[in-house]
């Protein structure tokens, strides 16, 4: 099952109260205040899991919480420090504030961590109030409340190249044909019904990440057939093939779909409309004199188009070579990244309390 959107409620750990003791001991009757400090809250982490490519986890669980931290004890001893809550999602997660549609991170690399919510401070215990005039101090700080929100999570699949077009235009078959991605195929429009990702090995150690979305059709942004719901998974990608079924079994014109499909496309994002754009000819196969691809390209000029077949794999390993090389040409263009920042240990998970004075 692919869920790709999720809101949840994260509360991260109260702060432990700080403790109200008087020191008690043989030969010592006035031994004066040794409250010890409450642990801190755990805090709410969250990370992206490279071992994950779906939201699924949080389709049944609401309400995540860190632990909260142990109070203060007597002789100066600390409590322990609550237990963070690390959550894993799939690279490519986006975490909005719910409350006020902000985007508080893009988990876009592998390990990426970021805190969604920090835990509550320990309070102090009494002997930090201690001092001349007042040697008996009968109080101690409260721990801080931890901090709680609602989130919304999206999910956008990280891959260098898109596959879109109509539903049947052997989007599916391509995937299976380039990749080891073993995506549903038959003879009825729809057969892909969730993002598909597959990874292209070219000779050279080289490798492509390919998506695969369910077909589209003309209404899309109205909710006709699956709608818009899935575009948003090739809008990381640095190209698109646009497959085109040139022999389509219910006689439409290749041409005319093509730009259905582009009319949807730019209805739903210019970002995504403006992308770098590879046709692909597919069930070439099935041509006698080639006069399919020749109309196309004339009704269709300046574009790049590639004649392939992606049951008998004509055409493929030149396109998927023309794919690579255009990746590198828009991850070049691309300026430097920064390292991805991983959040220190000490403050993703504070170390527990080892129960020592203080």
């Amino acid at each position: 099952m692919f869920v790709d959107e999720a809101v949840i409620h994260v509360k991260a750990g109260d702060g432990g109260d700080g403790c109200v003791s008087f020191r008690r001991e043989k030969y010592i009757p006035k031994g004066g205040p040794d409250g010890g400090d409450g642990g801190n809250g755990g805090s709410v982490v969250f990370q992206a899991d490279p071992n994950k490519n779906t939201l699924i986890d949080f389709s049944g669980r609401h309400h995540w919480t860190a632990k909260r931290g142990q109070g203060g004890m007597g002789k100066k001893m600390a409590g322990y420090n609550g237990e963070s809550l690390l959550i894993q999602v799939p690279p490519g997660t986006l975490i909005f504030d719910a409350d006020h549609g902000m985007l508080l991170a893009d988990l876009d690399k592998a390990g990426k961590e970021m805190i969604a919510a920090k835990g509550g401070k320990g309070g102090r215990g009494n002997w930090h109030f201690k001092s001349a005039s007042h040697q008996t101090p009968r109080y101690a700080e409260p721990g801080g409340v931890g901090q709680e929100r609602m989130l919304r999570l999206e999910l956008k699949l990280i891959a260098d190249v898109g596959f879109v077009g109509m539903p049947n235009a052997g989007k599916s078959t391509l995937l299976r044909s380039v990749s080891h991605a073993t995506p549903k195929v038959a003879d009825y429009p729809f057969t892909t019904l969730d993002p598909q990702l597959g990874t292209v090995d070219l000779q050279g150690h080289r490798r492509l990440v390919v998506a695969d979305i369910p077909g589209l059709i003309e209404g899309a942004n109205r909710g006709a057939g699956l709608g818009h719901a899935f575009l948003r998974h090739i809008e990381r990608t640095k190209v698109i093939v646009h497959l085109l079924d040139m022999y389509p079994m219910d006689q439409s014109d290749p041409v005319a779909n093509y730009h259905t499909i582009r009319r949807e496309l730019e209805s739903f994002s210019p970002v995504l409309a403006n992308k770098r754009e590879l046709i692909a000819a597919n069930k070439m196969d099935l041509s006698i004199d080639g006069e399919e691809i020749d109309r196309l390209r004339k009704e269709l000029p300046g574009k790049e188009i590639f004649a392939i077949s992606g049951v008998s794999h004509a055409g493929v390993s030149d396109l998927m070579e023309a794919l690579w090389h255009i990746v590198r040409q828009e991850k070049a263009k691309e300026p430097l990244e920064e390292a991805v920042i991983v959040v220190p240990p000490a403050e993703v998970e504070p170390v527990a309390g080892t129960n020592e004075p203080a």
